[in-house]
């Protein structure tokens, strides 16, 4: 691995030269500015060896850096050894962000390279201006990585289908006149979207083109009349071609829109949103024509979820409840009688997901750990590291679903045996934290970073806490990670999560402890934000938890838990059974009473 990648970097190394360019940056976006991309587009983790989904790389004539969160240190540190690659652990104290170390490394007069089609147009502008007291110039042209590239992926090319309204809620013809009318608001005569989810989200449209999610690589460009949507037609049969049609969406070549967007004129005035156009169509607008930069409104429809998908939302999680039960049962019936290992345990959670109706395929890649591997926030078995499940330890499992009724993501962490008094007090105190946010009260206008606290205050009272984020929004069959809002204790400008909660909002709430060389533990729900009761007060609001799946009593530590956490975890487990005891079987049914027992 590491000598593939020293020659790889030598060879992009060599390229550099030819182009005079002092850096090159490597992102790890596509054209579309996704969290998760398609086989084609890995160019980071094809570079580096790195295979995380978030990260960046710059290489320069003398070194390579690697940037990631802290959610894949641990992967880092073990993919980078001996490539000669430095890891840049972004957030830790002292540690330069890559565009404070492109500034000092830069010489002046100098070329820094990369991707246009990779950088959202705000990370271009900022390099732009950042080095400008240097005089360096910008070069974003060159894909480097594709000369280095042998056998490279081609582009996805999967059939384009339709979410019916029975699971949208609402018709293409009803969200184009929400994006029109915001657009009328902003003065905006055109709007160029290039991030997939968006798109598929206001055209009822679904596809496969990037793993895990159901998304459909193209571009769209929004007017008063009319939509051009930039794809591939052969992807689409009859009936998508013509239910799109109807609603005034126009089919073009899928590159074609980076010379549809110099046709704008002076007197054109265009909707952009900075962090999600990529840098080289936005060079590609003519300087002339107006923009107006804000937020793709889009982003905010989709997260407030209507009553149409929230009732399905609710059905796809009693059926990925009812996947997720029927594999505790089995595992905890087999794993002294049978070899049970990580991928083996894996594969059969997703042979229960697939007996379900309307389930389509995974909605991420699965995290199935077992004892120290669970410290990696985001370890992925593989035949070389697969181990074996044994008594006396956990299992963590981080998994999820896409259903035509949603989207799903859970994770349960498993006792294999009696384990020690320390796991069950590190398992009870993770139990707490999650149900101590799932029962907040709280005045609208909270963000998530206001309530934040209320997860992790059970683990920082053990002076312990955990590199992420507390929880995330979630797409309807869309993206497992979904702004605009989240729960973090402090503010990720990239991140895009500190909207206000509002009703209809689906967000995770999965707090953990990992430790180093020993084990990991996390515990998800998914919430609905609700409206609670108005007063003098204000208007108060509540969570309402829409995951069901039974926490496991094994590794509870009842005396750790007070009055009121005792009668929230009875209450949880009272209300699993109820929604999850008629599609069991008889001995699951009985097996799952006495796993939601009253505590």
């Amino acid at each position: 691995m590491s000598e593939s990648v020293k020659e790889r970097i030598s060879k992009l190394r060599a390229f550099m030269k030819e182009k005079g360019l002092d850096a090159y940056v490597v992102p790890s976006a596509d054209n579309h500015q996704s969290e998760y991309v398609g086989e084609f587009f890995k160019a980071r983790a094809y570079v580096t060896g790195f295979t995380g989904s978030a990260g960046t790389a710059v290489v320069t004539k003398d070194e390579v850096g690697l940037w990631t969160d802290g959610r894949y240190f641990l992967q880092a540190e073990h993919q980078l050894e001996g490539s000669g690659i430095k890891l840049f652990k972004m957030g830790n104290p002292g540690v330069l962000t890559v565009l404070e170390y492109i500034e000092a490394e830069m010489p002046s007069n100098g070329k820094l390279g990369f991707d246009g089609r990779l950088m959202a147009m705000q990370e271009g502008e900022d390099f732009s201006s950042l080095l400008a007291h240097k005089n360096v110039a910008v070069e974003y042209a060159y894909d480097l990585v594709d000369m280095v590239w042998e056998g490279r992926p081609k582009l996805a090319n999967e059939p384009v289908f339709l979410l019916e309204e029975k699971y949208s809620g609402e018709s293409r013809a009803s969200k184009l006149s929400r994006i029109r009318a915001a657009m009328k608001d902003k003065g905006a005569s055109y709007h160029v979207i290039t991030t997939l989810d968006d798109i598929a989200w206001i055209l009822n449209i679904r596809g496969n083109d990037v793993m895990y999610s159901p998304l459909v690589l193209c571009y769209a460009v929004v007017t008063m009349e009319k939509v051009d949507l930039f794809i591939e037609e052969s992807r689409l049969n009859v009936s998508v071609k013509e239910a799109l049609a109807k609603d005034g969406v126009v089919l073009r070549p899928y590159n074609d829109i980076y010379e549809a967007v110099k046709d704008f004129k002076a007197e054109d005035v265009v909707l952009i949103d900075p962090d999600r156009i990529n840098y080289a169509l936005y060079k590609n607008i003519p300087a002339k024509t107006k923009k107006v930069q804000a937020d793709n409104p889009s982003i905010l429809f989709k997260a407030i979820k209507n009553p149409v998908e929230l009732a399905n939302i609710e059905k796809a999680h009693i059926k990925d409840g009812v996947a997720i039960t029927k594999f505790m049962y089995w595992l905890k019936t087999n794993v002294t009688k049978t070899t049970i290992t990580e991928i083996s345990a894996s594969e059969k959670l997703e042979e229960f997901r697939k007996q379900q109706e309307g389930y389509l395929w995974q909605s991420f890649a699965p995290i199935c750990a077992f004892k120290e591997h669970a410290a990696m926030m985001h370890y992925c078995a593989t035949p070389e590291t697969d181990v074996k499940l044994a008594e006396g330890h956990l299992l963590l499992m981080d998994t999820g679903g896409n259903y035509f009724e949603g989207t799903t993501d859970i994770t349960r962490t498993f006792a294999i045996g009696e384990v020690s008094k320390e796991l069950k007090h590190h398992f009870t105190t993770v139990a707490r934290g999650m149900m101590n946010l799932a029962r907040a009260r709280f005045l609208y206008g909270c963000k998530g970073y206001n309530l934040d606290i209320l997860a992790r205050e059970p683990m920082w009272s053990l002076d312990l806490d955990y590199k992420c984020g507390t929880g995330h929004g979630v797409g309807y069959l869309l993206n497992i990670h979904e702004g605009p809002s989240g729960f973090r204790w402090y503010i990720v400008p990239s991140k895009h999560e500190t909207n206000t909660l509002e009703e209809g909002m689906v967000i995770t709430d999965e707090p953990g402890i990992y430790i180093d060389g020993s084990h990991g533990i996390r515990i998800e729900n998914e919430l609905i934000v609700r409206k609670g009761i108005e007063n003098e007060f204000g208007q108060f609001m509540h969570f309402d938890s829409v995951t069901y799946a039974p926490i496991d009593l094994d590794a509870i530590d009842t005396e750790d838990l007070n009055r009121d956490e005792k009668l929230y975890l009875n209450s949880y487990h009272k209300l699993v059974y109820e929604k999850l005891a008629e599609y069991l079987s008889a001995e699951e049914r009985a097996w799952l009473k006495s796993y939601t027992r009253e505590v």
